[in-house]
């Protein structure tokens, strides 16, 4: 007989399976390229957590998609207003992703570690929001905690090109072409309770900013003047001094 833990672990591979077909064809009603790296990082068995860049809405799917040639469903920390709508909440819930109480993120930590020492991949976005910079963010370090608590490698993971198709702050663009996304996973980082979390939230930062960098140095179409791109590279996206510079600017308001 099924322990209740696997009855629901059953029931959500029930939901999860027929969205993955809805993600799919939506992703070839786009004409999406795909071009995934490192797949071969995302153990078939056992615990891991995806440390996930964020330049736009449609990360956490196209970070699950890379995950499927390993036969692997991610679940997902995701903010709580996610599972509040009326439709994506019930959604979520029956993947069994993981809502996060910004304001209480006590019972989303604790879940994330079940979920890790069940034996799954959990996702999360160490930055906590969308980078409007298409640049890292300053990162968070719950993923780190989770890291050496569970005992589960960290996956380093880079999503770039989503931010063309739906990003915060500029009109979604879901017409259909032939937009390049690039999905690189980087060698599992073991975090061990002895370490530093700084240093190995530095860590995990550093071979973020690598993976991000090739991926953008080898993404097919150019940065220049675009406006998803970074300043950096030529693009017309706000630099992060100037991001911030707004950020205060609304707080004092």
């Amino acid at each position: 007989m099924l322990s209740l833990r696997e009855a629901a672990l059953s029931m959500a591979e029930l939901v999860y399976a027929p969205v993955i077909g809805i993600v799919k064809s939506f992703w070839k009603f786009l004409g999406l390229q795909f071009t995934i790296h490192g797949e071969a990082n995302i153990p078939r068995t056992g615990p891991a957590i995806m440390a996930i860049n964020h330049v736009g809405y449609l990360d956490f799917a196209i970070a699950g998609t890379a995950a499927l040639p390993s036969q692997r469903y991610v679940r997902f920390m995701a903010k709580r207003e996610i599972f509040d709508h009326p439709v994506a909440g019930p959604l979520m819930r029956g993947m069994r992703h993981i809502s996060v109480d910004r304001s209480n993120g006590a019972p989303s930590f604790s879940a994330a570690l079940k979920a890790l020492k069940s034996g799954e991949i959990v996702g999360v976005f160490p930055e906590a929001t969308i980078s409007k910079s298409f640049e890292l963010k300053e990162m968070k370090s719950g993923v780190i905690r989770l890291a050496a608590e569970s005992g589960a490698p960290i996956l380093p993971t880079i999503v770039w090109g989503s931010q063309r198709i739906w990003t915060k702050g500029l009109p979604r663009n879901i017409s259909r072409g032939r937009t390049p996304i690039t999905v690189k996973v980087g060698e599992p980082l073991l975090v061990t309770p002895e370490q530093a979390i700084d240093h190995s939230l530095s860590e995990l930062r550093s071979r973020m900013e690598k993976l991000l960098a090739v991926a953008q140095s080898d993404y097919p179409d150019s940065p220049i003047g675009q406006r998803w791109a970074p300043a950096r590279l030529g693009g017309t996206a706000p630099t992060p001094e100037v991001v911030d510079l707004e950020r205060q600017k609304r707080k004092e308001i």
